[in-house]
């Protein structure tokens, strides 16, 4: 199974405050204006922000073939993640963690404690 772009958007536009944008001229996931994740231009490749060093080191280490980083995302809490490489549901619930993760970091506060109170969907 090769999962792509609207696998990961179809999940993140379920949050309040996610909405569609463009990123350097690709499809991207914003809240109130701001990046949470964009595909590349290869049409493959996820920019997943909010990944500090650390946390993307192991990521790197653990699955090699979905995480990965080039030089110029060095500096900056990002990871990247090969989409074809997912080998599963599983794993893609991982890559949907991470920008969960940031998605209420991101979001207002006030739509994080209404999600939280409606419960699951």
């Amino acid at each position: 199974m090769t999962f792509t772009f609207d696998d990961i958007r179809a999940r993140a536009l379920a949050w309040p405050g996610v909405e569609d944008g463009t990123s350097y001229g690709t499809p991207a996931l914003k809240v109130r204006g701001k990046l949470l994740a964009r595909l590349r231009e290869d049409g493959d490749t996820l920019v997943v922000t909010g990944v500090d060093t650390d946390e993307r080191a192991l990521l790197m280490a653990i699955e090699p073939a979905v995480y990965h980083l080039t030089d110029h995302y060095v500096g900056w809490p990002i990871v990247l993640a090969r989409l074809s490489a997912i080998p599963d549901h599983g794993s893609l619930d991982k890559v949907a963690g991470l920008l969960y993760r940031q998605w209420r970091a991101m979001a207002p506060k006030t739509l994080v404690r209404r999600f939280d109170a409606a419960g699951p969907a």
